[in-house]
Protein backbone atom coordinates (compact mmCIF):
# COMPACT_ATOMS: atom_id res chain seq x y z
CA UNK A 1 0.00 0.00 0.00
CA UNK A 2 1.48 3.47 -0.63
CA UNK A 3 0.80 6.39 1.73
CA UNK A 4 0.41 9.68 0.17
CA UNK A 5 2.95 12.45 1.07
CA UNK A 6 1.84 15.68 2.32
CA UNK A 7 3.21 18.95 1.59
CA UNK A 8 4.49 21.08 -0.93
CA UNK A 9 7.45 20.62 -3.86
CA UNK A 10 10.31 22.20 -4.18
CA UNK A 11 8.75 23.94 -7.45
CA UNK A 12 5.60 25.25 -5.74
CA UNK A 13 8.07 26.41 -2.87
CA UNK A 14 10.09 28.58 -5.95
CA UNK A 15 6.54 30.24 -7.28
CA UNK A 16 5.46 30.79 -3.93
CA UNK A 17 8.51 32.88 -3.00
CA UNK A 18 9.03 34.03 -6.79
CA UNK A 19 5.20 35.72 -6.99
CA UNK A 20 5.36 37.07 -3.42
CA UNK A 21 8.67 38.95 -3.99
CA UNK A 22 7.64 40.33 -7.77
CA UNK A 23 4.24 41.44 -4.94
CA UNK A 24 6.19 42.94 -2.49
CA UNK A 25 8.77 44.82 -5.19
CA UNK A 26 5.63 45.99 -6.74
CA UNK A 27 4.02 47.56 -3.39
CA UNK A 28 7.36 49.06 -2.33
CA UNK A 29 7.81 50.87 -5.88
CA UNK A 30 4.87 52.31 -5.38
CA UNK A 31 5.45 53.42 -1.76
CA UNK A 32 8.87 54.67 -2.78
CA UNK A 33 7.04 57.02 -5.54
CA UNK A 34 4.56 57.90 -3.09
CA UNK A 35 7.22 59.26 -0.58
CA UNK A 36 9.44 60.78 -3.19
CA UNK A 37 6.24 62.76 -4.84
CA UNK A 38 4.99 63.69 -1.20
CA UNK A 39 6.08 67.34 -1.49
CA UNK A 40 4.78 68.24 -5.25
CA UNK A 41 1.23 68.94 -3.62
CA UNK A 42 3.15 71.81 -1.89
CA UNK A 43 5.45 73.28 -4.12
CA UNK A 44 2.37 72.89 -7.21
CA UNK A 45 0.08 74.86 -4.55
CA UNK A 46 2.75 77.35 -3.91
CA UNK A 47 3.26 77.89 -7.97
CA UNK A 48 -0.26 77.90 -8.61
CA UNK A 49 -0.77 80.85 -5.83
CA UNK A 50 2.06 82.76 -6.78
CA UNK A 51 0.85 82.65 -10.89
CA UNK A 52 -2.81 83.29 -9.41
CA UNK A 53 -1.38 86.79 -7.77
CA UNK A 54 1.02 87.70 -10.63
CA UNK A 55 -2.05 87.13 -13.49
CA UNK A 56 -4.71 88.97 -10.98
CA UNK A 57 -1.70 91.93 -10.70
CA UNK A 58 -1.83 91.83 -14.59
CA UNK A 59 -5.90 92.01 -15.21
CA UNK A 60 -6.63 94.68 -13.38
CA UNK A 61 -4.06 97.07 -14.57
CA UNK A 62 -5.24 99.82 -17.42
CA UNK A 63 -6.17 98.74 -21.04
CA UNK A 64 -6.05 102.14 -22.90
CA UNK A 65 -5.40 103.10 -26.26
CA UNK A 66 -2.60 105.48 -25.11
CA UNK A 67 0.48 105.13 -22.49
CA UNK A 68 -1.44 106.26 -19.31
CA UNK A 69 0.87 108.98 -19.34
CA UNK A 70 -0.08 110.32 -22.45
CA UNK A 71 -2.11 113.46 -22.53
CA UNK A 72 -5.02 112.30 -24.27
CA UNK A 73 -5.17 108.92 -22.42
CA UNK A 74 -8.46 109.93 -20.79
CA UNK A 75 -10.02 110.97 -24.11
CA UNK A 76 -8.81 108.32 -26.84
CA UNK A 77 -10.99 106.57 -29.27
CA UNK A 78 -8.00 105.26 -31.57
CA UNK A 79 -5.08 103.68 -30.79
CA UNK A 80 -2.98 105.92 -33.42
CA UNK A 81 -1.51 109.75 -32.98
CA UNK A 82 -3.39 112.49 -34.34
CA UNK A 83 -7.23 113.32 -34.27
CA UNK A 84 -9.10 110.93 -31.70
CA UNK A 85 -6.20 109.65 -30.57
CA UNK A 86 -2.74 109.77 -28.62
CA UNK A 87 -0.83 112.99 -28.28
CA UNK A 88 2.69 111.42 -28.45
CA UNK A 89 2.71 107.19 -27.09
CA UNK A 90 0.38 104.82 -27.95
CA UNK A 91 0.56 101.69 -25.67
CA UNK A 92 2.27 98.60 -27.56
CA UNK A 93 3.20 95.18 -26.15
CA UNK A 94 6.12 95.74 -23.78
CA UNK A 95 7.05 98.81 -21.56
CA UNK A 96 8.04 101.97 -22.57
CA UNK A 97 11.37 103.12 -22.01
CA UNK A 98 12.18 103.45 -18.23
CA UNK A 99 9.15 101.39 -17.14
CA UNK A 100 9.92 98.50 -14.70
CA UNK A 101 7.59 96.55 -12.66
CA UNK A 102 9.66 97.81 -9.16
CA UNK A 103 10.31 101.39 -10.24
CA UNK A 104 8.29 103.83 -7.42
CA UNK A 105 8.25 106.63 -9.95
CA UNK A 106 7.97 105.03 -13.50
CA UNK A 107 5.77 101.60 -12.83
CA UNK A 108 3.87 99.69 -15.18
CA UNK A 109 0.70 101.51 -16.25
CA UNK A 110 -0.94 99.78 -18.63
CA UNK A 111 -1.70 95.10 -19.33
CA UNK A 112 0.81 95.58 -22.05
CA UNK A 113 3.69 96.57 -20.28
CA UNK A 114 4.16 93.19 -18.48
CA UNK A 115 4.93 91.44 -22.14
CA UNK A 116 8.16 89.73 -21.37
CA UNK A 117 8.25 90.50 -17.98
CA UNK A 118 10.09 87.81 -15.76
CA UNK A 119 12.08 87.47 -12.56
CA UNK A 120 14.17 84.87 -10.44
CA UNK A 121 13.04 84.36 -7.04
CA UNK A 122 9.55 85.60 -6.65
CA UNK A 123 9.42 89.65 -5.57
CA UNK A 124 6.85 91.55 -4.28
CA UNK A 125 6.10 95.43 -6.16
CA UNK A 126 9.20 96.75 -4.02
CA UNK A 127 11.43 94.37 -5.41
CA UNK A 128 12.03 92.59 -1.85
CA UNK A 129 12.37 88.80 -2.01
CA UNK A 130 9.52 86.57 -0.73
CA UNK A 131 10.84 84.33 2.04
CA UNK A 132 10.80 80.56 1.00
CA UNK A 133 10.30 81.51 -3.09
CA UNK A 134 13.45 82.42 -3.74
CA UNK A 135 13.43 78.77 -5.86
CA UNK A 136 10.35 80.09 -8.06
CA UNK A 137 10.31 81.65 -11.40
CA UNK A 138 8.12 83.44 -13.15
CA UNK A 139 7.41 85.24 -16.85
CA UNK A 140 4.66 86.98 -18.25
CA UNK A 141 3.43 87.20 -22.00
CA UNK A 142 0.77 89.18 -23.42
CA UNK A 143 -0.73 88.67 -26.91
CA UNK A 144 -3.09 90.50 -28.80
CA UNK A 145 -6.26 88.13 -29.62
CA UNK A 146 -9.14 86.36 -28.19
CA UNK A 147 -13.20 85.29 -27.36
CA UNK A 148 -13.66 85.81 -30.80
CA UNK A 149 -13.11 89.16 -30.58
CA UNK A 150 -11.22 92.00 -32.79
CA UNK A 151 -7.47 91.42 -31.80
CA UNK A 152 -6.75 95.20 -30.88
CA UNK A 153 -9.89 95.01 -28.45
CA UNK A 154 -8.66 92.08 -26.40
CA UNK A 155 -5.16 90.63 -24.64
CA UNK A 156 -4.25 87.11 -23.48
CA UNK A 157 -1.92 86.94 -20.52
CA UNK A 158 0.01 83.93 -19.80
CA UNK A 159 1.71 83.78 -16.71
CA UNK A 160 3.79 80.87 -16.43
CA UNK A 161 5.58 80.26 -12.85
CA UNK A 162 7.94 77.37 -12.45
CA UNK A 163 8.97 75.74 -9.11
CA UNK A 164 11.55 73.66 -7.82
CA UNK A 165 12.44 70.31 -9.94
CA UNK A 166 11.06 72.40 -12.50
CA UNK A 167 7.66 71.85 -12.42
CA UNK A 168 5.52 74.59 -14.07
CA UNK A 169 1.70 75.81 -13.63
CA UNK A 170 0.61 78.57 -16.61
CA UNK A 171 -2.53 80.30 -16.16
CA UNK A 172 -4.49 82.38 -18.76
CA UNK A 173 -6.43 85.06 -17.97
CA UNK A 174 -8.08 87.49 -20.57
CA UNK A 175 -8.86 91.26 -20.76
CA UNK A 176 -10.88 93.18 -22.87
CA UNK A 177 -11.09 96.75 -23.73
CA UNK A 178 -14.30 97.95 -22.09
CA UNK A 179 -13.06 100.81 -20.40
CA UNK A 180 -10.31 102.38 -22.79
CA UNK A 181 -9.84 105.94 -21.02
CA UNK A 182 -9.98 104.78 -17.56
CA UNK A 183 -7.22 105.48 -15.82
CA UNK A 184 -5.54 104.65 -12.26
Amino acid sequence: MRTRERGVSLIELILFILIVSIGIVGILGVLNLTASRSSDPLIRKQALAIAESLLEEVELMPFTYCDPDDANASTATVAAVGANGCAATVEALGPEAGESRYSATSPFDNVNDYHGFSMAGIRDLSNTPIAGLAAYSASVSVTNGGLGLASAEVLQIAVTVTGPGNEAVTLNGYRTRYAPNSLP
